[in-house]
């Protein structure tokens, strides 16, 4: 087998292994939440839960976090074919695999509430402002909500340019970039962009943990801001050894 054979039949195996964990992330998420509501209503514990409304922050937070989720998808497979550094291709496989399988679970929650993977005629990061309706925060706690005045996108919906369509996306022209970029120059660019990226999904996950009413959906949204967080500490370390920074 040839050297591009072995490269081809590494994309297909890496492709492969992400997409069946969109579908069974997918799968399991409405087979669980399905259950989980047919439990409750067999024990008459608690009233079924709610579907969260079209306009509300649950529904638009699952919307753009897995348009924004499958950005980070993309730019870690780009940067595992323009580089051999080991740590920054486990880094990036790591990211992409993780970020699939959250992808899957959004879509999948989107699907169990029979609502559109994309809000037509909404601005991105318009949830963000509240919501109204079922789903949506009002009469709702908001202890979590210190702080939310400074995120992007609160108050109103992201202005995106150039393929940029929420805070932390790169645009088009620096995925070009990315994609032209060889060894330590990818690596360095691929860091640079994902931590932007990382932070505009950590201020979204914040959201909606505030805002969102569904419980394993605000659960997800917590455990993002921690592992994300943690990966911005990561790759502030490999950045630093490559002699560079997050960009200001």
């Amino acid at each position: 087998m040839t050297v591009t054979e072995r490269t081809r039949r590494t994309r297909w195996v890496a492709g492969s292994a992400v997409a069946l964990a969109v579908l069974f992330a997918g799968a399991a998420t409405v087979a669980s939440a399905r259950d989980d509501g047919a439990d409750r209503q067999a024990t008459g514990s608690e009233s079924a839960p709610r579907t969260p409304a079209a306009d509300s922050a649950d529904a638009g937070f699952a919307q753009d976090m897995a348009v924004h989720h499958q950005q980070a998808v993309e730019m870690s497979f780009i940067v595992r074919d323009r580089t051999r550094d080991e740590d920054v291709r486990r880094f990036a496989y790591d990211i992409a695999n993780t970020q699939a399988n959250q992808r899957g679970m959004l879509l999948g929650w989107l699907d169990l509430w029979e609502l559109p993977k994309v809000a037509a005629g909404q601005e991105p990061m318009a949830w963000m402002a509240g919501g109204s309706g079922a789903g949506g925060h009002d009469g709702h706690d908001t202890g979590d909500m210190d702080g939310m005045d400074g995120m992007p996108g609160h108050g109103g919906g992201y202005q995106g340019h150039d393929g940029s369509l929420m805070p932390g996306m790169a645009t088009r022209t620096e995925l070009g970039r990315l994609r032209r970029a060889d060894g330590k120059q990818a690596e360095i660019l691929y860091l640079q962009l994902m931590t932007d990226h990382h932070k505009g999904g950590i201020d979204m996950a914040r959201g909606c943990a505030s805002l969102c009413t569904v419980t394993a959906e605000k659960r997800l949204a917590r455990g993002m801001v921690e592992a994300q967080q943690s990966e911005l500490d990561a790759m502030a370390g490999m950045l630093a050894k490559r002699g560079s920074a997050p960009r200001a």
